[in-house]
């Protein structure tokens, strides 16, 4: 028994029609009901009722197409993934990601993709943190990016990295001078802040909490970019991921300082739609993400 005699059977079921069957596959009708004939001789029952209108299937021959169309399937599957798998991987994949993790960070994450996969796009939507968790339930990105990840329904979450965190000043702050900045040192001075909202100032807020400083926010932003043009102004400082920042430290329009009470970062997480198939493009971006995380900082 042969696959084309399975789908010769499925198609007079479906049409209701032996001539109909034929033309689908491209056979003459005497064909197609010797292969029906051989399968009836082989399961020794009727399989197909033939009436002067239409074709039916016997109680048997119900229970061999739904069989029928169960291996088909199937093997339709297995054909497409040994085709993929003998061509070279292509498409696009849509990552929503915070505007705070920078084009920076994501560089490690193209050229990796660059190197194993050319021709795989991947395509850059910068939302808020709760359009990023909506674009990746409702299917608009294949992957998003994340700070302080947190669990919800229909959301699975991979861990990316941890970006460090500094003090961001004008060349000519005061802060500028120091080796070092201490926390307590913020209490009072002008503060350019990220949105209330947003989950890095929720951490910050929690951590100038336990330290009880006074914080003087003159400006609340949800722009990393916005908040880096008010700082190079001199109208206050900030704390931002030190990656979102290399370009104008090395511009000298910015300067940034470590915490002198040690290492603060924050954790960076990319969600997965739970359940969702991954295309080999998407599967491509995802896998670049993973060895990108293996890359030290350049910090």
């Amino acid at each position: 028994m042969q696959l084309e005699s399975l789908k010769m059977f499925c198609d007079v079921v479906e049409t209701g029609s032996f001539s109909r069957a034929a033309q689908l596959n491209h056979v003459t009708q005497s064909a197609v009901s010797q292969q029906i004939r051989a399968l009836e001789n082989r399961y020794e029952q009727k399989l197909l009722s033939r009436s002067a209108r239409q074709v039916t299937p016997t109680p048997a021959g119900e229970r061999l197409f739904r069989g029928c169309k169960e291996i088909l399937a199937r093997f339709a599957e297995v054909e497409q993934e040994i085709r993929e798998q003998a061509t070279e991987v292509q498409g696009a994949t849509t990552v929503s990601t915070i505007y705070s993790v920078g084009l920076h960070e994501l560089n490690a994450v193209q050229k990796q993709l660059l190197k194993t996969h050319p021709k795989v796009n991947m395509r850059l939507n910068y939302r808020r943190n709760d359009q990023v968790y909506d674009d990746v339930i409702l299917g608009a990105a294949e992957i998003g990016i994340v700070a302080y990840p947190q669990p919800r329904a229909g959301v699975d979450i991979l861990p990316f990295r941890d970006d460090k965190l500094a003090v961001v000043c004008a060349p000519n702050h005061p802060f500028a001078t120091k080796a070092k900045v201490s926390v307590t040192a913020l209490s009072g001075v002008p503060f350019i802040a990220f949105d209330r909202e947003a989950p890095t100032r929720k951490a910050l807020d929690r951590l100038f909490r336990e330290k009880n400083i006074d914080i003087n926010p003159v400006m609340e932003m949800d722009n990393v970019e916005t908040i880096k043009r008010a700082v190079e102004m001199g109208l206050g400082v900030a704390i931002l991921p030190l990656a979102t920042a290399h370009a104008e430290i090395k511009a000298g329009t910015l300067v940034a300082k470590p915490f002198a009470e040690g290492p603060v970062s924050r954790p960076i997480g990319l969600l997965i739609r739970k359940g969702k198939y991954l295309d080999r493009a998407s599967a491509a971006v995802l896998e670049a993400f993973k060895q990108a995380a293996l890359i030290p900082h350049d910090d």
